[in-house]
């Protein structure tokens, strides 16, 4: 089992990969995050609260596979669970602006990993929440 994380739905998950074949499909926000547990379960849970208490405009649902909310019916946000980390993808200019900050995670354009062994960053989390909803008011 070296490399896999196993759910609540007994589906596994390759390591450090994001393998929709052997996922339950999931129809909403929450039903996504219980498909997890442990550790992984609850930074989806505290990464959903972000960004309903700093988005609370924003339109929750799942794309590409994995949860993503909107603000005027565009992207703001999308998250996704792993075995080792957490995704966070806040489009190019999300993490652009806060390159400084976030360059101490592993990177891709558009997204970062916040590893299960570090502390979790809620703080910039709801601030790079903030910027994105600011910049799709003003778009």
């Amino acid at each position: 089992m070296d490399g896999h994380i196993l759910c609540n739905n007994s589906k596994r998950f390759a390591k450090n990969s994001f393998n929709l074949l052997n996922m339950k499909k999931s129809e909403n926000v929450e039903t996504y995050i219980d498909q997890f547990d442990g550790i992984v379960k609850e930074r989806l849970e505290i990464i959903r609260s972000i960004i309903k208490e700093n988005a609370p405009e924003a339109e929750e649902m799942i794309s590409y596979g994995m949860p993503g909310y909107k603000v005027k019916k565009k992207p703001l946000v999308y998250f996704a669970g792993y075995k080792n980390h957490v995704g966070f993808y806040a489009t190019p200019t999300g993490h652009e602006a806060f390159k400084e900050e976030l360059s101490g995670y592993k990177q891709g354009k558009g997204s970062v990993q916040f590893p299960h062994d570090e502390e979790f960053p809620k703080d910039l989390i709801a601030r790079i929440v903030r910027f994105r909803v600011e910049e799709n008011m003003n778009k």
